[in-house]
Order: structure tokens, then C-alpha cells, then sequence
């Protein structure tokens, strides 16, 4: 008897194929979403298509590749209070198609 294939999220079904930027920078190619074959948690798969790592296949759960991450802001010299100001932006920017 087949099994039924699992139905994705709406926070999966929004990750789509195509080309997107690391905040760090580089650049990779989302080939799509799967699922964890014991969990069924949900990956997405992608590819770095730049530097000495290029053409490595990575996965990284939905939710972890869609979150905002923390970055350095301006120095505490340039702040007038001294304090460190920290930006958010997403770990991954959809560039392209």
C-alpha cells in the first residue's frame, strides 16, 4: 500500500527555486523543499553556486532558513549613547529566479 505523500506548510510553500543571498554574502541556488523521511520535518535544499565551496548540496530546516538573524550595526563610537546598535536581516534574500 503506498504511503500518502505529506503536504507542505505555508512557511514551506513560500521558500520557492531560484537564487538567493546569504547575508554573509554568498550566493546559492534553492532547489526546492523535502521532507525529513522519519519526521517529515520540512528542508529546504539548496546549492552554493560561488567560491570554494561551489556546487555543495546543503539543508537547512524551513523555519531556520527563512528567520532573521542578528548582524553587527554601527560601532559604540558612533552611537551617541556608546552602545553597539545590532540590525536584524534575513538569513537568506530571494534574488532572482
Amino acid at each position: 500500500m503506498d504511503e500518502e505523500v505529506p503536504s507542505f506548510s505555508i512557511l514551506a510553500e513560500s521558500v520557492r527555486p531560484g537564487l538567493y543571498e546569504h547575508y554573509k554574502g554568498h550566493h546559492y541556488r534553492v532547489i526546492g523543499v523535502g521532507h525529513h523521511s522519519e519526521t517529515l520535518e520540512e528542508f529546504v535544499v539548496y546549492q552554493r553556486i560561488d567560491g570554494e565551496e561551489a556546487g555543495a548540496l546543503w539543508v537547512r530546516p524551513v523555519g531556520v532558513f527563512l528567520e532573521e538573524v542578528e548582524v553587527d550595526g554601527d560601532p559604540p563610537s558612533s552611537a551617541s549613547d556608546g552602545l553597539r546598535r545590532v540590525k536584524r536581516r534575513k538569513r537568506f534574500r530571494r534574488i532572482e529566479d
